[in-house]
């Protein structure tokens, strides 16, 4: 039963109240010195291309894969943070770009998705098949996280041998719930921060294929599932709002995980609910494992004193380090 009832997360500063705060200040604020990434650009199979930010030690025979959350990108310092604490304990580092993150707009029509599992793949496999790695893992946030889950429960045992383990920290595991939780009140402020980007990004979608979408449906969107029924579902190829909501929840694919999988969540955490707590399955399958902390808000995790690394870097390695992938943690 692999779910973790004694969470180590040891609070937020005592200025950091509540889950916004938690969220809000560290992503506002929070600076990493220091990373400088290696950019290589790889076409995609369907004749697109992904930016990949890499850091690498020389010959490294391992590697993390960093994805990143909705409408950010290898800056952003919750990336930065792991990249550079992973590196600091002698991890070749690839934090990948979305298509349309990366600061060039993708070729294709489609950008990307909460369940889209073919670009990690491509990464994934890209490294592997160009690097003499023989151990891999993976970590992300929020829209991050949940396609690293969905991508190793969709594949399974099917994934590559290298391919040991991950750990992801406050992912939206169950899609349709956090569209909906987005529309409260309190949460006015995330809503309309991610839609503002995205609108900028289906606007310049609307222009270059003029036949696929029609930005007036703009006018109609009062909740985010409208959002997501007039432009997400149909750029991600999907013919619904629903059917993207269903195939894009990584917990509907947890199940199939086959290697150590850590899920950490904020009880705290404002735009996830109970719907993304997947007890249930961390109690039914032996490599899903599940963290509850007591706050750390969303993607948030500082904590007090002057280390530049939050407890989700840490905590990240630590859980490597307990399932025998690596040795402790300097």
């Amino acid at each position: 039963m692999p779910l973790v009832n004694s969470s180590t997360f040891p609070g937020s500063p005592f200025w950091q109240i509540g889950g916004h705060l938690q969220t809000i200040i560290p992503g506002l604020f929070r600076k990493i010195n220091g990373v400088q990434y290696q950019r290589e650009r790889i076409d995609t199979p369907d004749g697109d291309f992904l930016d990949l930010d890499w850091i690498k030690s020389g010959n490294n025979n391992r590697l993390i894969v960093i994805t990143h959350g909705l409408e950010a990108s290898s800056e952003s310092s919750y990336i930065q943070g792991m990249a550079k604490y992973f590196h600091k304990n002698n991890w070749d580092v690839l934090a990948w770009n979305c298509r349309s993150c990366s600061g060039e707009m993708n070729r294709k029509f489609r950008m990307y998705h909460h369940g889209d599992t073919e670009d990690i793949c491509t990464v994934i496999e890209h490294a592997i098949e160009t690097g003499s790695y023989e151990t891999v893992v993976l970590s992300g946030f929020s829209m991050g996280a949940n396609i690293s889950m969905k991508y190793l429960g969709v594949f399974g045992d099917k994934v590559p041998k290298q391919v040991k383990a991950a750990a992801v920290f406050s992912a939206p595991c169950d899609i349709r719930a956090g569209a909906d939780v987005l529309d409260r009140w309190d949460n006015l402020i995330y809503k309309y921060r991610f839609m503002y980007s995205l609108y900028n990004k289906v606007k310049q979608k609307a222009k270059d294929y003029p036949d696929k979408l029609d930005i007036g449906k703009f006018k109609k969107v009062r909740h985010w599932r409208d959002f997501d029924e007039y432009f997400s579902a149909p750029i991600s190829g999907f013919s619904s709002a629903a059917e993207f909501h269903n195939q894009a929840s990584a917990k509907n694919f947890l199940h199939g995980i086959q290697v150590p999988t850590l899920l950490v969540t904020a009880k705290n955490d404002p735009i996830l609910t109970v719907d993304c707590h997947p007890i249930d399955i961390a109690q039914s399958n032996p490599f899903f494992y599940f963290e509850l902390t007591n706050g750390g808000g969303h993607c948030g995790f500082q904590t007090a004193g002057k280390s530049e690394f939050s407890w989700s870097e840490i905590r990240a390695l630590e859980f490597f380090s307990e399932k025998g992938i690596i040795n402790a943690p300097m």
